[in-house]
């Protein structure tokens, strides 16, 4: 891996970017709109917002940086950028640590608009502060990134790339605990929990919320967000082929 290759892979992912104000809007505007929305929708039930919409501020991210990912990387099989990327002098950690490095940008700069609607304008509060439930944020949405470059993989189209949200996002997003605790669900629902991601970036975003310790199981939900991301990164990493040498 070079500097120069990954932070030009970097540059170049943010300039596709910012010439999509779509995309943008979909970075920046769309997350604190549906949390305001939510505001409103319980209005008067402060803590019931509370337990869901603080938890959320972490949790958009990844759903968001999933989708844009997985598509953005998909156009790019398709159009045979990737592919003309392959036949340069640049390796595999350059595009994946360039793709992480711009991501990891707007994670954070969307991580600021989310939590500052959400803990000062909406009323929101981490009990461990809201500075954690920012970083836990930007660390959730490289994990998005990680996943959604490996899903990318499996997508022929970007119509099929949107299907991987209901097929991934959603069944993750009921079995979390974020609507419902796990220990109130049938033990085999219980138990697939554990074999998702987004369980332990909930975890941790729960516990950062609540007013109890932190404890162990906090050390332990983050180290397990960042050995998931460090896996699919690797798979995603087998998935870039050079087809010409």
């Amino acid at each position: 891996m070079t500097p120069s290759a990954t932070l030009a892979t970097a540059r170049r992912v943010l300039w596709q970017i910012r010439r999509d104000p779509r995309t943008i809007a979909l970075l920046l505007v769309v997350p604190a709109a549906l949390l305001t929305l939510l505001y409103f929708a319980f209005d008067g039930q402060q803590q019931v917002f509370q337990g869901i919409g603080a938890p959320l501020c972490g949790l958009f991210p990844f759903i968001i940086m999933f989708l844009i990912t997985s598509i953005a990387m998909l156009r790019e099989r398709t159009t045979g950028t990737l592919e003309r990327l392959m036949t340069l002098p640049i390796g595999k950690a350059d595009i994946l640590f360039g793709y992480g490095i711009a991501f990891g940008l707007l994670a954070a700069l969307q991580a600021i608009v989310v939590c500052g609607v959400g803990f000062f304008a909406l009323g929101l509060d981490a009990a461990h502060g809201a500075w954690l439930v920012a970083l836990l944020a930007i660390g959730n949405a490289v994990l998005g990134m990680a996943l959604g470059l490996l899903a990318s993989a499996f997508a022929q189209t970007e119509f099929q790339a949107v299907q991987f949200m209901p097929a991934f996002i959603l069944p993750q997003l009921l079995l979390c605990g974020l609507f419902v605790p796990r220990d109130d669900m049938a033990s085999l629902l219980d138990t697939v929990s554990y074999l998702m991601p987004l369980t332990y970036a909930y975890d941790a975003l729960a516990r950062v919320t609540s007013p109890a310790p932190l404890g162990s199981d906090f050390t332990i939900d983050v180290l397990a967000v960042i050995g998931i991301t460090i896996a699919a990164l690797a798979l995603g990493a087998v998935t870039l082929r050079r087809r010409t040498p």
